[in-house]
Formats: C-alpha cells, sequence, structure tokens
C-alpha cells in the first residue's frame, strides 16, 4: 500500500508548518500549502513535502492547488484546514475590510478548501477532514473577541452540519480546539481594532491589550500536542468528532459547562473589569 497523503494550509509558519515536518516524518506524503511559497525556507527541502502555493480565501487559487497536489501525488487521504487569523477589538470600531477578512479566512476558506476536495473524496469514497477550530468556537473568554469567536462558532456549525452529508461517502470531520500555543505567531496574524484612544471601549480595550501583553508563554500549551491531536484524528487513534487541547482550554470548557451562560458570562467579564 502507498504512503498516506495530507494536505495542510497555512504550512508557511506555527502550527501549520510543525504540522508538515511532523507527518512527513511519519512516513505521510505531505502537499503543504501557503500564500507566499517564495518564502519558505523549511519544507521545500523535504523528500516528502510538495510545497505549494495556495490562498485559502481565492477561490481559483485553491482550486489550482488542489489539482496540483493531486497530480503530484495521485490521492490525497485528509486535509488539515489549518489557516486562520484573528479580528480582535469592539465590533462598531472594526473596519469593513477587517471584518471581511476574518469571515473569509476562516470561514470562506475551509469552505473553499472542502468544496474544491469534495469531488476527490466522493470519487475514492472516503476521506477526512481535520478543521482546526478554538475552544473559542465553543465558548467565548474575551472580550473584544466577538469576530473571531463568529467565525470559530461558523466553523464549528458549518463541520456538524457537513458531518452528515458527507456520511453516505465515507468521508469524516473532526475539529481539534485549541488554544494558545508556544511558538506560535498569532499575535502576527492578529488585528486589533481601535479608534484614536478608544473612547467608550478605552477601558475595555486598555485591560484585553495587558492580558494579550502579560501571556506567560510557559503556561501555554506545547505545539506538538496540537500536532499529536492532529495525527490522531486523521489516522483514527482518535475517533471524538471534537478534541479540547490544553489545560486552560479543559479548564475553561469546565467551568463553561458547570454553570447557566448567564453566570458564565458575568464570571468572565468581571475578570476584565467590566
Amino acid at each position: 500500500m502507498s504512503n498516506p497523503t495530507i494536505l495542510i494550509t497555512g504550512t508557511s509558519s506555527g502550527l501549520g508548518q510543525k504540522t508538515a515536518l511532523h507527518f512527513a516524518e511519519q512516513g505521510w506524503n505531505v502537499a503543504a500549502t501557503m500564500r507566499t511559497p517564495e518564502r519558505d525556507t523549511m519544507l521545500r527541502g523535504h523528500d516528502r513535502i510538495a510545497v505549494i502555493p495556495l490562498d485559502v480565501t481565492d477561490v481559483d487559487s485553491v482550486r489550482a492547488g488542489v489539482a496540483a497536489a493531486i497530480e503530484r501525488f495521485g490521492r490525497i487521504d485528509v486535509v488539515v484546514n489549518n489557516a486562520g487569523v484573528g479580528a480582535y477589538g469592539p465590533l462598531e470600531l472594526a473596519e469593513e475590510a477587517t471584518i471581511d477578512w476574518q469571515f473569509a479566512v476562516n470561514v470562506r476558506g475551509p469552505i473553499n478548501v472542502i468544496r474544491a476536495m469534495l469531488p476527490h473524496f466522493r470519487a475514492n469514497r472516503a476521506g477526512t477532514f481535520v478543521n482546526v477550530s478554538s475552544y473559542m468556537g465553543l465558548t467565548s473568554a474575551v472580550p473584544t473577541g466577538s469576530l473571531y469567536n463568529m467565525s470559530k462558532f461558523a466553523l464549528e456549525g458549518l463541520t456538524e452540519g457537513l458531518s452528515y452529508e458527507l456520511r453516505p461517502f465515507g468521508i469524516r470531520l473532526r475539529l481539534i480546539e485549541s488554544g494558545g500555543f508556544k511558538g506560535n505567531s498569532f499575535l502576527d496574524n492578529m488585528v486589533f481594532s481601535r479608534a484614536g484612544d478608544g473612547g467608550d471601549y478605552a477601558a475595555v480595550i486598555t485591560n484585553v491589550e495587558r492580558r494579550f501583553a502579560e501571556v506567560d508563554e510557559t503556561r501555554l500549551d506545547d505545539a506538538q500536542t496540537i500536532v499529536d491531536a492532529i495525527h490522531a484524528a486523521a489516522t483514527r487513534e482518535d475517533a471524538r468528532f471534537r478534541t479540547v487541547i490544553g489545560a486552560d482550554g479543559n479548564a475553561l470548557m469546565a467551568m463553561r459547562n458547570s454553570m447557566p451562560i448567564e453566570d458564565y458570562l458575568d464570571t468572565i467579564a468581571a475578570q476584565f473589569g467590566l
């Protein structure tokens, strides 16, 4: 039997890059996709990795990237929708372009990739989509994160809904609910909306920005923990539909599930002086 093949989006850095290297080291063929492959310095030299241009927000780019991956390896077995960005700040102050960007990458991006891949998976009567979400797609824990929460909540609903319609074709869907992790470049892929001093929102903006600045990276999860969860979902070692990663995420979900939503929202708000 030939080696299985995985296509991963957003592999230029961070989790996507680590995931690509991990699967290649495990003997998988890897279609490592990214918007700017000319900047890659880590993946191109690996004999099991093909670096392929793909912008998840551009339908034509996605179709071309998926076709190139299939042509290169003959068959794709697993797709990891990893590419993601974060828009924070009061919704009222967000630029129109920021709202569209958040939706385009985190929601329309996976939709574009899934739609491009489905004819191949249906023909094979097999395939797995592993969608990298966040425990912010299951609950909210940071004021001014409404746009990011929206995008991840949408990914959750998309994945659940697709699980029904793709079941007859032997296509599986899985969700990885991760949070912050060591070595992540999340702040580099984030836009924080503020106008001047923030006006009436100044206090909450200050509190949230301080929280971001004070993040203790030693308390964050090791990225390999998330990579291992993706691997377990891809290989069917873990049959769970959702996998919540890390101590912080599991503690947050335990708190959320222990009380009515009204009490939970009050608890989070109080942590930010609201």
